[in-house]
């Protein structure tokens, strides 16, 4: 394994914002802008359309409004080879990321750069660890999936519950839950193509269901076993949390990277600690009623996306395009609360909130993503390799995302 490339800001730029004209892009865009824009952080915007690139940038807070614009498209490797080489890091919103992502992961790792994405697509992490890892450990390159909703709260709100264990009592949290508790947001168009792609991928090759069926699916080779189950399915009462509960849809993906999180750290927190993730519904009569409605609603709806018809009516007619989100207004709006229940082997217990303070598919994730490809970029060296949040960029992230507003509490 070859050292980390030193970030020594050698490069043309430190970030580029690839997918800038897409409706979470341009979110991202702002945000760099607004928050980065007077500071010495160097950042392009890239894309395939370079009038639309204009447009976006033109739009944006005046400090950038002066960024380089670079014209790449996600199956034409040499355009994205001469993004990657001229940068730290990549930041891409172009999905779904099976479809769209491969070869600029390829074209990252190869150059050694950086890079971060918003992929919730389990399929698509694996098939890159698969193809890269080795590689990119040997180039420096440190590719970070999940960098938005998905995986954030879930990877360095386990990261933050751990360290917080092992300082309180001396060992690491032998259980922990992740409760998806109130939330206020649109429904992600870019989520919803992904979903889709996912279920056309299944009717292709339906190896991809013992992918997405393995809790320990992104683990690396020889280690994709341990003592967590299938991820919750029905209705259940949460004795610890005093609440009923339902499947969490994002389960899928988060729990699989906390899970590689544990393993290419070396297992801080043990080969036997268990992780789970569901949605937290409330108490009483009206939690269970809202349990059960969650529960009924999903499997209806995973059921009617497997059917191809019935799938392309959806996506035609009924869910959001890519490219369409809700208003700033509504973005405003909006927020999301999940909480932590830990506890040691010997039955200690720790409390733990992550919470955001707007959309969490929009404006959370554009804070999320920004702030991942900076402590990317401007963070210290680590090991590279196909990896995660809290392997790569760990408490440093969750200090950024505090300071943008963000909770990360224990208790």
């Amino acid at each position: 394994m070859t050292l980390p490339r030193p970030h020594d800001r050698s490069r043309r730029y430190d970030v580029v914002l690839f997918g800038a004209t897409g409706f979470t892009g341009r979110l991202v865009a702002e945000y760099l802008a607004e928050h980065y824009g007077d500071s010495d952080v160097r950042v392009a915007l890239a894309g395939r359309n370079r009038a639309k690139l204009e447009d976006i940038r033109r739009g944006l807070p005046a400090a950038g409004r002066e960024w380089p614009i670079l014209i790449a498209d996600s199956h034409d490797r040499a355009s994205l080879d001469a993004v990657a080489k001229d940068t730290s890091v990549v930041c891409t919103t172009v999905g779904p990321y099976a479809r769209y992502g491969a070869e600029l992961v390829a074209a990252c790792v190869a150059h050694g750069t950086d890079y971060c994405d918003l992929t919730g697509e389990t399929q698509f992490v694996r098939r890159m660890i698969d193809q890269h890892h080795e590689e990119a450990q040997k180039t420096g390159a440190r590719i970070v999936h999940c960098c938005g909703f998905d995986s954030i709260p879930s990877d360095l709100g386990t990261l933050m519950m751990q360290e917080t264990a092992k300082e309180r009592f001396g060992v690491p949290l032998q259980k922990l839950t992740y409760f998806a508790g109130e939330t206020k947001g649109g429904f992600s168009g870019g989520t919803v193509a992904s979903m889709l792609n996912l279920f056309e991928e299944i009717a292709r090759d339906k190896s991809v269901l013992k992918i997405l069926g393995n809790p320990y699916a992104l683990n690396p080779e020889g280690e994709r076993k341990g003592p967590d189950g299938s991820d919750q399915k029905g209705v259940r009462f949460d004795r610890d949390l005093g609440q009923w509960t339902a499947p969490f849809v994002m389960a899928a993906i988060n729990t699989r990277v906390v899970r590689r999180s544990n393993a290419i750290l070396g297992y801080p927190w043990g080969k036997d600690f268990r992780y789970a993730e569901v949605m937290s519904t409330g108490k009483g009569p009206r939690g269970l009623a809202r349990a059960t409605a969650i529960t009924s609603f999903l499997g209806g709806f995973m059921g009617a996306a497997a059917i191809d018809p019935i799938r392309k009516l959806l996506a035609a007619r009924v869910l959001p395009k890519p490219g369409e989100g809700p208003s700033k207004e509504d973005r405003d709006k909006g927020f999301f609360v999940t909480r932590f229940v830990g506890k040691t082997a010997d039955g200690r217990e720790l409390r733990g909130r992550v919470e955001g303070t707007s959309d969490p598919g929009y404006g959370e994730t554009a804070k999320m993503l920004s702030e991942s490809a900076l402590c990317l970029a401007l963070g210290g060296p680590s090991e590279g390799g196909v990896r995660t949040p809290a392997s790569t960029m760990g408490m440093l992230l969750v200090e950024r995302l505090r300071k943008a507003g963000m909770t990360f509490d224990v208790r």
